[in-house]
C-alpha cells in the first residue's frame, strides 16, 4: 500500500476543535490546505475491544506518510487503550483472557511510537498560542515540526494557518 495519507492523532474529547479546523480548512475551497485524511480509511467503534481498535489504527497509519498530533492539556497523561484498562485484561503470561498480547501503551502512545518507528513525517500542533514541549509524549519531544495551533492579535484569537500549511506540504 502506498502511503499517501495524514494520520491526525488527539485527545478528540479536549482538542477536537483543532482537528474540525484542520478538516475544515481541507474540505474548503477557499483555503489550499489539502490532504487525504487516513481516517476515512475505516473506522473501530469505541466499544471494540482496545487490541481491535489498535489494529484498526495501525492499518490507517500504515497507509499514512504524515503523522499529526494534536497537543493539549491531556495528551501526555491520557491512559485510554492501555490494556489494563480493557475488561479482558489478564496479566496471566503476558496475554488477555482473549488470548491477545497485553499492551500497557495508550491509544497516543501507541501512534507516537508507530509514527516514529515507521519514520512518517511528524507534524506536532499545540493546542496553545505557544510550544510547550513539556506537553508533549517523551518520544516525539524531539522529533518532527512543532508548531502552535493559533496566536492572539490584540486579544483576538487567530489561526495559524499558514505555519500548518507549510509544515503539512510535502518537501
Amino acid at each position: 500500500m502506498y502511503r499517501t495519507r495524514t494520520y491526525i492523532a488527539a485527545d478528540w474529547d479536549e482538542d477536537k476543535e483543532v482537528v474540525d479546523k484542520l478538516r475544515q480548512w481541507n474540505d474548503s475551497d477557499y483555503w489550499s490546505l489539502s490532504f487525504t485524511d487516513a481516517h476515512d480509511l475505516t473506522q473501530a467503534r469505541d466499544t471494540s475491544d482496545y487490541c481491535n481498535i489498535k489494529r484498526s489504527l495501525a492499518e490507517r497509519m500504515n497507509a499514512s506518510k504524515t503523522f499529526v498530533l494534536i497537543v493539549g492539556a491531556k495528551t501526555k497523561i491520557i491512559r485510554k487503550g492501555g490494556c489494563q484498562y480493557c475488561d479482558d485484561y489478564s496479566s496471566y503470561y503476558g496475554k488477555c483472557n482473549k488470548n491477545h498480547y497485553v499492551d500497557y501503551r495508550s491509544y497516543i502512545e501507541y501512534e507516537c511510537e508507530k509514527a516514529k518507528n515507521d519514520d512518517l513525517k511528524i507534524v506536532v500542533i499545540y493546542n496553545y498560542a505557544n510550544v510547550d514541549k513539556s506537553k508533549c509524549p517523551d518520544v516525539l519531544k524531539n522529533e518532527g515540526t512543532h508548531i502552535p495551533a493559533f496566536y492572539y492579535d490584540n486579544g483576538i484569537k487567530k489561526w495559524c494557518y499558514y505555519s500548518i500549511k507549510e509544515a503539512l506540504q510535502d518537501d
